[in-house]
This record gives C-alpha cells, sequence and structure tokens, in this order.
C-alpha cells in the first residue's frame, strides 16, 4: 500500500514550485538535528513487499526507524521519470528530509542530479550511480554493494548442484551491474565446473512479470536445472523453477520460502549497513561521503542460508572461498580472462580488486555466458 502522505506532498509541490524554498531548508534541517532528531526519505520504483530489490531497501528503512531520534518517511511505486523529482522535492521541502534514498537505477541522471542542484543544502544518497569528483553535486551520494562476491558464491554452490551444467539468468537491462552479476555467477560455476554455461535473457526492464515468466520457462525448455536472476521481484523466476521442478538461486532479499525443495541460495542486500552510514554522518556533522562501497567483509551483503538440496561438496567450496572474501583474500576478476566472443577483455597477470572503477564500466559477458549485450 502507498505511503498516504505521498499524496499530499505531491499537491504541496505543485504550491511549491514557483516559491524561493531554498531559504526554509537549511535552517529547518539545522533545528531539527539541534533537537535530536532527523528525517530520512525513501524512495522506491517498486512495491516494498515485492519479495526483491525493493523489499531490500525498505528493510533498511524499517531498520532505521529503530534509531533514536530518526523519522522515516517512505514513497513506493514512484517511476523513473520526472515523477521522482516531483517526490524528492516534496521530501525535500514538505518533509524536511535531511537526506532522501533515491533506490532505483535511473533516478539518477537527470533526475537526482536535477533536483540536488536545486537544492544544494539537501543531501540525496543514490543506489548504484557513479558519482565523479568534480563532475556531479557534492550534495550527492552514491552508495552500492559488491554483491558480484554473493553471485560467485551462488555460481558455486549451482555448479555443485546442477545435473546438466546448464543455468539460465533472467536479467533485466545490460547495464554494468546486471552484466557484473552475470559474469561473476558464471565464473563461479565454472571454478567448479569448467563446461558450465548460463544461458542469459534480457527482458528490457526492472519489473515485467509476464516476460519474466515467460524467459524462465524458455531456459527451463533448453534444458537449463538452475535459474536465477536479476530484476527487482525474483518471485516469478524463483516460483516458476520451484513449478517445474529445477533449483533457484535468489537474488536482493530471501526468497527460500517460495521454493522450499528447489531454493539453494542467493546473493542479498544488507543495506542497513551504507545507509546509517550516511544518517550518522549527518547526525554527527560530519562531512556528507560521496562514494560508498562495501562487500561481505564490510557487511554490505550477505547470502541466503542454504536450502535443503544443498550437499555438504557445494557448501564446503562455497564457505571456503567465501572465508577468503571476508579476509580481503579473494579476487574474482583476474586474467586471462576472454568474452563470450573470444576477446580478452583482462589480460593474464592483470586483477581488478572489487573497487577498481573498471569493474564498475563492464560491457562484456564472459566466456560460458550464451547471450548477448
Amino acid at each position: 500500500m502507498q505511503d498516504r502522505s505521498s499524496f499530499s506532498r505531491r499537491n504541496f509541490i505543485k504550491a511549491a514550485a514557483a516559491a524561493p524554498a531554498l531559504g526554509l531548508l537549511p535552517a529547518s534541517v539545522r533545528d531539527a538535528l539541534a533537537a535530536g532528531g532527523i528525517t530520512v526519505g525513501f524512495i522506491y520504483v517498486g512495491a516494498r513487499d515485492d519479495f526483491g530489490y525493493n523489499q531490500a531497501h525498505a528493510q533498511a528503512a524499517a531498520a532505521l526507524k529503530k534509531l533514536p531520534g530518526v523519522k522515516v518517511i517512505e514513497e513506493e511505486k514512484v517511476p523513473e521519470t520526472v515523477a521522482v523529482q516531483k517526490s524528492m522535492e516534496a521530501m525535500i521541502v514538505q518533509d524536511k528530509a535531511a537526506v532522501v534514498f533515491a533506490t532505483s537505477f535511473g533516478y539518477f541522471d537527470p533526475h537526482v542530479l536535477k533536483v540536488a542542484q536545486k537544492y544544494p543544502n539537501a543531501h540525496i544518497a543514490h543506489c548504484g550511480g557513479l558519482w565523479s569528483e568534480g563532475k556531479h553535486p557534492k550534495n550527492v551520494a552514491s552508495y552500492f554493494g559488491y554483491i558480484d562476491e554473493c553471485e560467485y558464491l551462488s555460481g558455486i554452490v549451482a555448479g555443485l548442484t546442477s545435473k546438466t551444467g546448464k543455468f539460465g539468468f533472467v536479467a533485466a537491462k545490460p547495464i554494468p551491474q546486471v552484466l557484473r552479476n552475470i559474469n561473476a555467477f558464471t565464473l563461479g560455476a565454472r571454478s567448479v565446473n569448467p563446461n558450465a554455461t548460463t544461458r542469459v535473457i534480457f527482458t528490457g526492464d526492472w519489473a515485467m512479470p509476464v516476460k519474466e515468466a515467460e524467459a524462465a520457462n524458455s531456459l527451463l525448455d533448453q534444458g537449463c536445472d538452475v535459474l536465477t536472476c536479476h530484476v527487482d521481484g525474483p518471485k516469478v523466476v524463483v516460483e516458476t523453477a520451484e513449478r517445474r521442478g529445477a533449483f533457484s538461486c535468489g537474488y536482493h532479499a530471501s526468497q527460500a520460502k517460495l521454493a522450499p525443495k528447489g531454493y539453494l541460495t542467493g546473493a542479498e542486500w544488507d543495506w542497513v549497513t551504507p545507509n546509517t552510514t550516511f544518517v550518522k554522518a549527518l547526525q554527527e556533522g560530519k562531512p556528507f561521503p560521496n562514494f560508498v562501497r562495501g562487500g561481505l567483509k564490510e557487511g554490505f551483503v550477505k547470502m541466503s542460508p542454504y536450502g535443503a538440496a544443498v550437499g555438504d561438496k557445494a557448501r564446503k567450496a562455497a564457505d571456503e572461498v567465501k572465508a577468503k572474501m571476508l579476509k580481503g583474500e579473494f579476487v574474482i576478476f583476474k586474467g586471462p580472462l576472454k568474452d563470450n566472443t573470444g576477446k580478452e577483455v583482462i589480460a593474464a597477470g592483470k586483477s581488478f580488486a572489487q573497487q577498481a572503477i573498471e569493474l564498475e564500466g563492464m560491457n562484456y559477458l564472459v566466456e560460458g555466458v550464451i547471450g548477448s549485450v
């Protein structure tokens, strides 16, 4: 259900748009902080109970509500259009939000950037965008997690559980974050089964349940016996795999209860860690961090518990690699590495640590992936 206050905020902004509201914000926020309180806004592109991306962010919002002096306001089902500009502006002007978490990838350019420029004393933290020094406003932040670590581990589990060595990946858009996950999953699977393949189908958008169902069934029809995905709501993919007797690896949040027989594990976000970093910086008067990243070691991501179908060999293999990741001793993307057209994308002897900026611009699919960008 949509936050009722969102309607009043949207109406308010129509009247506020013509008023010079810039001078109102800083004092109100300073007063709130001085009184020990802070208002935090969350905007979701879909429903906050979608068993996926938006639910993972909503879980973090729920955790922030428990912090002393923190008030959380939320608005769901806000499209990646000028509508999100209106929502952000209303939260900043009417609700006096000290920071707004704009959680969907498509919110960043131009929407977050335009609102940040209009309200230079507000703070907007965007999930997934690539903030650059000297190019983007100082009151904008980018936060994201190295969830490809969990994808690699899911690939190991899938590789040692699958009977066919054929995996299906339902993906929304071929943007770097999605390609990085497809590649990491495939590299994990091929680390234990060099002949493993991942067949990918792109649906074209983040939430397209009908196309996701069609893609999942098509992949199963082609012999894939493990399905995974990078879409906002993995529910359709996981339930389709379960209904047809296949295995699945989840994404964003746990979908284990949707597939009690076939759910192997999953790559989950733990947005509480980065979200708390931003809130505490404002509460304590510290500089607003502009670029925040972390993985398993930093508590930004986590694995779903292993399902009943995961054997001891798969558990042990994944746990051994996970232990290295937690120590910062494991590199996923290293040479020699070819893409699925045969072109070398990482030379022998070269490797990219998780924070390497090159990985955030990934534009290829690795060897073993069947599909094209």
